[in-house]
């Protein structure tokens, strides 16, 4: 049980992240598919992936974020499908070891596991030999102390360029982009809009200030990182005025509070300048407000922020914010050769946190061109009362299967703060996400 001051700490700065790894513990696809959605979803039993139950696992206390691929080998391509996922995940150790002065989010490592249909997974429980817990893909930064990653890292998304969606090339390289944050402590009050109680006006937290970076890998298991331009060695900074380092951004771009959740996609047709972009989450300085920003790059390495391409409305499900999104380029399914083709514009799925119930939902919207966006509104509801994800749902990755159909890994948390990860999926005919079965009863 936390104690009352503790709480409090909780409850103040998971409404200043306003995004649903920051929920507040209650303790005693295709463009052309109809997605909008306002019921509860259905209780299924749609968990795919759980804390671990070993207690002395990286990943024993909280998890989220799954960023998922799916392929079969250049070299087997009767062997049939593989699925990776990569994800981050929290240990009561690590909460412990920082005085539970981290902010309530999920990160904390890396790790991965496997799937023959994506929907059972066995986690890696080795790792990479060179971190320092088992199970670990890129954990924390132990070697340099002036990194922006020594106290807490957490994933964005994995990116294997010179692979398709569909076969995996020996000669890829895998691109992973995080975020981390230091021991540098910053008060709760910076945070938030509004007076905070009395005995909360000193409170601080640790790891507020993310960063992003970038590591690579030949196996998908053990990542070097990548030292940025940042003198913290990230390739993505929060934007400030008065810092001598920062980087050029456009006119009234607005300082940052933290970068995080960094979401990359190829962009093959745009001119070099912008052959990757990126989609990250933000907190603006001055406002408080929580936005995606947009960024762009020549080789997946250098980056430059472009401007801010969502932000919350004044009411609404994405009310207190918008945060942790997945952008897919638009595609058409071909029945006839069982292979999907792109076409233009780029989907986004995003997080948007409500004012009204404190929830966050799986929200969608749409672009021609990756930098003017619409949204739809919701796409994934919370789950009914009761169940797993009753407490919210966030962090989407959508991946294309080969019947035409598009599946969702999505993190949900229930009213005790547990989080889990869960599949959702969509179809032409039925048009609209439903929570997949990822469990098999038999009568």
């Amino acid at each position: 049980m936390m104690n009352k001051s503790i709480q409090q700490v909780v409850v103040v700065l998971a409404l200043a992240f306003s995004a649903v790894e920051a929920w507040v513990p209650q303790h005693p696809g295709s463009s052309s598919f109809s997605t909008s959605s306002s019921k509860l979803g259905a209780a299924v039993d749609n968990v795919v992936l759980s804390p671990s139950d070993n207690p002395a696992a990286f990943d024993n206390l909280k998890i989220g974020n799954a960023r998922v691929h799916r392929y079969s080998r250049e070299e087997d391509p009767e062997g049939g499908t593989e699925y990776i996922m990569w994800y981050h995940g929290r240990s009561t150790a690590h909460e412990e070891e920082m005085e539970g002065k981290l902010p309530p989010l999920t990160t904390g490592r890396i790790g991965r596991a496997t799937s023959r249909n994506g929907l059972v997974w066995e986690k890696d429980t080795k790792g990479s030999a060179a971190e320092d817990m088992e199970g670990v893909s890129l954990g924390l930064n132990k070697e340099e102390w002036w990194g922006f990653d020594t106290a807490h890292v957490g994933l964005g998304n994995v990116l294997l360029p010179m692979t398709t969606p569909a076969v995996l090339n020996e000669g890829g390289v895998y691109i992973m982009y995080f975020m981390g944050g230091t021991h540098e402590e910053q008060k709760i009050a910076d945070l938030v809009t509004g007076e905070l109680p009395a005995e909360m006006g000193e409170k601080t937290m640790k790891g507020i200030g993310m960063k992003i970076g970038i590591a690579v890998s030949q196996d998908g298991v053990t990542f070097g990182k990548v030292e940025g331009d940042d003198p913290t060695g990230a390739c993505i900074a929060p934007y400030q005025k008065n810092d001598p380092n920062a980087e050029k951004v456009p006119r009234d771009f607005p300082e940052e509070i933290y970068c995080a959740w960094p979401d990359v996609v190829v962009n093959p047709k745009a001119a070099k300048a912008e052959g990757f972009m990126m989609f990250y989450s933000s907190m603006t300085k001055d406002t408080k407000e929580k936005c995606i920003v947009r960024a762009i790059s020549e080789d997946g390495f250098r980056w430059f922020k472009t401007g801010v391409v969502l932000k919350p409305d004044e009411e609404g499900f994405d009310s207190s914010g918008c945060a942790r999104c997945c952008v897919v380029p638009n595609a058409d399914y071909d029945k006839v050769t069982g292979k999907w083709a792109l076409t233009k514009g780029f989907t986004m799925y995003y997080d948007g946190g409500s004012k009204d119930d404190k929830k966050h939902r799986i929200m969608q919207a749409e672009s021609r061109d990756g930098k003017t966006w619409k949204k739809l509104g919701v796409v994934l509801d919370v789950g009914e009362e009761g169940s797993w994800d009753h407490g919210g749902v966030s962090s989407a990755h959508v991946i294309r299967l080969d019947d035409g159909s598009e599946r969702m890994y999505y993190t949900g948390q229930a009213a005790d703060g547990s989080t889990k990860i869960g599949a959702a999926r969509i179809s032409a005919e039925k048009g609209v996400w439903e929570r997949e079965a990822a469990a098999f009863v038999l009568a």
